[in-house]
């Protein structure tokens, strides 16, 4: 691994209730972040390819580390996303190389399938501003129960010339899903929509 990583952070959040109502089993999303030094800091790149290398070999790290906290097998992930802050001294587009062009193929091979495009998001800040990372359905994104966010927030990271990179995976969909749409038993994933 050619990565300069600080600090890699896991945690799963279960709710068992929600408005008075019992959620069995509980709903559950893992998140996994890596803070990483940007090596294009300060300065303008035309070639990001250090990035897009880091892009796929956080791709699983931080895919397998969502799995593993989940404490599931990867078929049975639900659904998937990915996001990116840069710190004050990178660019957006230093976020972009690494979540867009290879983070996808090992996250979902982390999964199993994934026949999805991956939701992301990516953002300037500093320490402890918030980062949303927006989740789907991993093999069908008409899956309306499964459009959802978790919220990522390190008090030290991302520093002037860092990259924080979130990867959040759920074994389920929202608590309580009732606005219609295709469900996630009937999703045949196989174009990505349905």
């Amino acid at each position: 691994m050619n990565l300069q990583i600080r600090k890699i952070v896991v945690w799963v959040e279960e709710t068992h209730r929600e408005c008075g109502r019992s959620i069995e089993p509980a709903t559950r999303k893992a998140v996994a972040v890596a803070v990483v030094a940007n090596p294009f800091a300060g300065r303008y790149a035309e070639d990001l390819e250090p990035l897009m290398e880091t892009g796929a070999e956080l791709g699983g790290l931080l895919g397998n580390r969502c799995v593993d906290a989940l404490g599931i097998r990867p078929h049975a992930a639900e659904s998937y996303g990915k996001a990116a802050m840069v710190g004050e001294n990178g660019e957006l587009e230093h976020a972009a190389a690494i979540l867009h062009p290879r983070l996808g193929t090992p996250l979902r091979a982390a999964v199993e399938k994934g026949a999805a495009l991956v939701p992301s998001s990516k953002k300037m800040g500093g320490p402890g501003q918030v980062l949303d990372v927006p989740l789907g359905h991993k093999d069908a994104a008409y899956v309306r129960s499964h459009f959802d966010g978790a919220e990522v927030r390190l008090n030290d990271a991302p520093r002037a010339d860092e990259i924080m990179v979130a990867v959040a995976v759920t074994d389920s969909g929202r608590p309580l899903p009732r606005i219609g749409g295709l469900t996630a038993d009937e999703a045949v994933g196989k174009d990505g929509l349905r």
